[in-house]
This record gives structure tokens, C-alpha cells and sequence, in this order.
């Protein structure tokens, strides 16, 4: 079968590969109908940083149909379409047990520790399947796992009802988490996005207020105030920065931006304006919420998606994705 492998570090290739054998117990056979690349797939290509099987096939966001199942699997049946938990926790340790899988203490992901969606077909085990719901098709589904992350994001920004958000990077999460903030709240969204055309796509689709990435410029747009309430969605330090020297005194700043390397930071006035730093990783039950939301929301998310296109063209995904040139904030695969 067709399928992307990544095999080190800049070095990724679509290849033919042997379809995968027997179905182990408590897992299932899956013909993948579409996929989405993350910023996280570029991060793995340009250093390899959580990749711990060589090679491996890369893609957590897909959704699927069931094929086969193995023994021991209930509550599914072939043909049923199905979104993947990107996690792959370990279901033992203190913070799995706790309830908190994002934090795993030997935390992996599909498509680093084992095999994922770039693929025309994928095994995984069956606790790691969400069933889609009738009415969404299948390349609205294959945003549920970034949806997933976008509303982890506002649970744990937690900003006062109709209060201002200034959003920084509009690509898939901060894209994504701006429709939410939007269309289930309808507060003010001031977004930073240095890609003009994007920034346009996302006031078209659901109304933000694009600013400059400079505190005096924001101050000014929001009529003299200060947001409380910011999403870092870039891994940029000079966004941060910005970042830091916008938000009010005792605001909040939720980080889910990727960075490369180390981020210097201006400490003493995070210390100094009681500045909260907040990370976010992953999702707890978000991607299940995700899925109750996916009908409601296909009109807008429709309008921020490309393709769907072959898996022969992923590379030139993967390459327009790095570059940061794609408007749309996804491109759909459909092997």
C-alpha cells in the first residue's frame, strides 16, 4: 500500500509498504478516508524530536472506516466511520489514572510511536476510536483531533463571559480556537497573523478584528484598553514578547505554540504584572466535545479547509504547511 515514512530527521518519503498483517486483539483494521497535517508533523521533520520508531508512518488527525475487526472488540462494527485519539498514554501512571492523559508520564502519540494515518490503511486499538456522527462528512471529521486541542486551549485560557481574546497565529489551533471563541460565545477576537490572506479568511468566516503584532498598536485597536486574555498560538519569542507587553496586569496568556528551540522571556514583568503563563497539551474529554460540535460548526469549517487532494501530494502539503504561505488553515488528504 501507498504511505508516507518518515525515516530521521529531514528525511521523509512516500513509499510502497506491506499492507499490515494479522489484527491483534482489542484492535482494528482501518481504510483511512482523510487526514490532516499538523504543525507538529513539521516540527517532527525538521528535528525529530518525539519520534521514537524509525520508520514510522506520521498522521494523527484522520478519521477512517472499519474494515476488520480482532477478536475481543465490541461496541464497533465494520463499516463504522471513526475519528482516532491522537494519544497514546499509558493508562498506568498517576496522571492517567488521575484522569489527566494529556499529561501522561510516558506519553507517545500516533504517528511517532507507532504508525498513523499518512497511509491507505492503519491498525489501532479500539479504545483509541470515536464514532462520527451521521451528518459530518468525512473531511469535517478529520478536524476533530486539531478541534479537540483548539477547545483544550479555551478551557484552560477560561476567559470572563463576552470578554475580549487576542488571538496570535491564525494557522489550525489559533485558527480554530477564534471560530470557537466566536461562533459559541460571539466575544471580540483580535487576532495577530502575519499571513494577510489568512488573517482576511478568518474576518470573513467569523468576524475577528485583525491587529499588528505591536502592544501600542493593539492597545489602540481595542480603544485604549488591554486584553486580559491571550492565546500564544506561534512558538515565536518576539510574538511573546508582544504577548507580554499587551496583556493586562494579572491576564492570562495560554501557550500552545510549538517552538524550535529555547524562548528567552521578560520574567521580571510576568513576576512584577502577576502575568499567568499557561500551557496547554493536547486534550482531556475536548475531542470527544469536539464531536458533538463538528455539524453544528461544518459551515464555517468548510471554509477554512483545502482538497481534499491524493496522498502522492502530501509532500507539497507538508512543504506549503512549513512555509506558512497555505490561506486555508487545513489541507485535507484523502488516500
Amino acid at each position: 500500500m501507498k504511505a508516507l515514512r518518515f525515516h530521521g530527521k529531514q528525511d521523509i518519503r512516500f513509499e510502497d509498504i506491506p499492507v499490515p498483517g494479522a489484527i491483534p486483539a482489542g484492535h482494528v483494521r482501518l481504510q483511512v478516508l482523510a487526514a490532516g497535517v499538523c504543525g507538529s508533523d513539521i516540527h517532527n521533520l525538521k528535528t525529530g524530536q518525539w519520534i521514537s520508531q524509525l520508520p514510522v508512518t506520521p498522521g494523527h488527525e484522520f478519521c477512517a472506516r472499519i474494515t476488520e475487526l480482532g477478536s475481543g472488540v465490541e461496541g464497533f462494527a465494520v463499516g463504522d466511520r471513526v475519528v482516532v485519539d491522537s494519544r497514546a498514554h499509558c493508562g498506568q501512571c498517576d496522571f492517567c489514572l488521575a484522569g489527566a492523559g494529556n499529561l501522561c508520564r510516558h506519553m507517545g502519540f500516533v504517528g511517532e510511536v507507532c504508525d498513523g494515518g499518512f497511509a491507505e490503511q492503519s491498525v489501532q486499538p479500539v479504545h483509541r476510536l470515536l464514532p462520527i456522527p451521521d451528518g459530518v462528512s468525512n473531511e469535517i471529521a478529520a478536524l476533530a483531533e486539531p478541534l479537540g486541542v483548539a477547545l483544550r486551549v479555551l478551557n484552560r485560557l477560561a476567559p470572563a463571559p463576552g470578554a475580549a481574546v487576542l488571538v496570535a497565529g491564525g494557522g489550525p489551533i489559533g485558527g480554530l480556537a477564534a471560530i470557537l471563541l466566536r461562533e459559541l460565545d460571539d466575544r471580540p477576537v483580535y487576532l495577530i497573523e502575519r499571513n494577510e490572506g489568512r488573517a482576511q479568511l478568518l474576518k470573513d468566516v467569523c468576524g475577528v478584528i485583525p491587529v499588528p503584532c505591536d502592544s501600542a498598536a493593539i492597545h489602540a485597536a481595542m480603544g485604549g484598553t488591554e486584553p486580559a486574555y491571550c492565546i500564544e498560538a506561534t512558538g515565536n519569542a518576539m510574538v511573546m514578547e508582544q504577548l507580554i507587553a499587551a496583556v493586562a496586569s494579572g491576564g492570562r496568556i495560554a501557550l500552545v505554540g510549538l517552538s524550535s528551540g529555547l524562548c528567552a522571556l521578560s520574567t521580571n514583568a510576568i513576576v512584577e504584572r502577576e502575568i499567568e503563563l499557561v500551557g496547554c497539551s493536547v486534550f482531556r474529554e475536548e475531542q470527544r466535545q469536539a464531536m458533538g460540535l463538528l455539524e453544528r460548526l461544518s459551515p464555517l469549517l468548510r471554509q477554512v479547509i483545502d482538497g481534499p487532494v491524493g496522498l502522492e501530494q502530501i509532500l507539497q502539503v507538508y512543504e506549503a504547511a512549513g512555509s506558512g504561505a497555505n490561506v486555508k488553515l487545513k489541507t485535507i488528504i484523502q488516500p
